[in-house]
């Protein structure tokens, strides 16, 4: 049922935006076709990347690829959206029929709205949002602690290593006590990682590490990913836990292994009397860690939808798809991500990483 959906939603979306094109431009048919299939080969080449074939190019074509196939469903979206509006204005009679008919104007007004829009999402992504919070405890600290959680790194063909090495500064020139990431630091395939040595950059952070597992690590070989995690000095948390100074951290192997232990198990191995951190990349069944008495769950995995208006179905289904939540003495925190599944674009969401300072209010 839901793959039919999944597919006959982007055909239905190419053949109404094929439809408009048609129409919309003054041109001979031989163009217009060349614009369709322009367009439904720059769909395809994403298919291209799930199924791994570009592991078989070169890297920068692999990344060209890459980009080109998951821009364009973006890029889909908002065509549709555009089209939508001029053909609902059309229905009520405030838009002539003229304009949607070999109409160069309109064609070029598209054209320049599509373009600063996308501008726009492109720069609003590579700007890191900093978010600040402040979670204290009646538990004991001998001092506050400074943390920097983030989580959905999408390392790999689009966030290649430089990119990763400005994040790295980024958190550096935090100073923090920890690094929390909560899954999903790979995006699909493990080649590009190994390649550029990304292993080094996480070897620069001045603070350990923690981290868990995300459905993108299963996606990429799960084996695979926790060698990366080990070369790259990463505490792994699969279903485990760890006292750190005043912390116990607890890391949630991913809902994708559906054999992973109850969070009840879990907490066997956790140490109650510290202030209590769980790391669970997907953030369903927020009742849990209050159940378990966790003082603080940080999730990723939505993204906020990564575009509007994405966004209003992730927060329908989710509890809290993004920010701060709270559920009895237990607090929440769902972040939108730091990195980027596809296309590199922002818009009604936000790219960030998180700090946070916990303290003991006996302090």
């Amino acid at each position: 049922m839901w793959w039919m959906i999944f597919t006959l939603l982007p055909v239905a979306g190419m053949s109404y935006i094929a439809w408009h094109i048609w129409c919309l431009l003054p041109l001979g048919a031989i163009w217009k076709t060349l614009l369709i299939v322009l367009m439904v080969g720059s769909f395809l080449l994403m298919f291209g990347g799930m199924r791994g074939m570009m592991n078989n190019l070169s890297l920068p074509t692999a990344t060209a690829v890459y980009e080109i196939g998951t821009s364009s469903v973006f890029i889909m979206l908002y065509l549709v959206i555009i089209f939508l509006v001029l053909d609902l204005g059309r229905l009520v009679r405030l838009i002539s029929r003229t304009l949607l008919y070999q109409n160069w104007w309109t064609a070029g007004a598209i054209c320049l709205v599509m373009f600063g829009l996308f501008l726009y999402g492109n720069l609003h992504y590579r700007n890191k949002y900093r978010e600040t919070i402040t979670l204290t405890t009646d538990k004991p600290m001998a001092k506050p602690l400074k943390l920097v959680m983030m989580s959905d790194l999408h390392i790999g063909y689009h966030n290649p290593r430089k990119e990763l090495h400005r994040w790295v500064d980024i958190i550096n020139s935090e100073r923090p006590d920890l690094v929390l990431i909560a899954g999903d630091i790979i995006d699909m395939s493990m080649r590009p990682l190994l390649e550029e040595k990304m292993h080094e950059e996480f070897l620069r952070i001045q603070a350990p590490v923690y981290a868990c597992l995300g459905n993108h690590e299963y996606y990429s070989s799960e084996p695979a990913a926790r060698q990366f995690y080990h070369d790259a000095g990463i505490h792994l948390l699969q279903d485990s836990a760890v006292v750190v100074g005043d912390l116990c951290i607890i890391g949630r192997d991913d809902r994708t292994n559906m054999h992973r232990d109850s969070l009840g198990v879990i907490m066997k191995q956790a140490n109650k009397e510290k202030f209590t951190i769980l790391l669970d990349h997907q953030p369903y069944h927020l009742e849990q860690a209050e159940r378990q008495g966790i003082d603080f769950q940080f999730s990723g995995h939505t993204h906020h939808g990564q575009v509007w208006p994405i966004s209003w179905i992730t927060e329908h289904v989710y509890e809290c798809a993004f920010g701060s939540h709270q559920r009895g003495h237990t607090r929440y925190y769902v972040s939108s991500g730091m990195g980027i599944w596809g296309g590199k674009f922002r818009i009604g969401t936000r790219s960030e990483y998180v700090v946070a300072t916990v303290s003991s209010q006996t302090n």
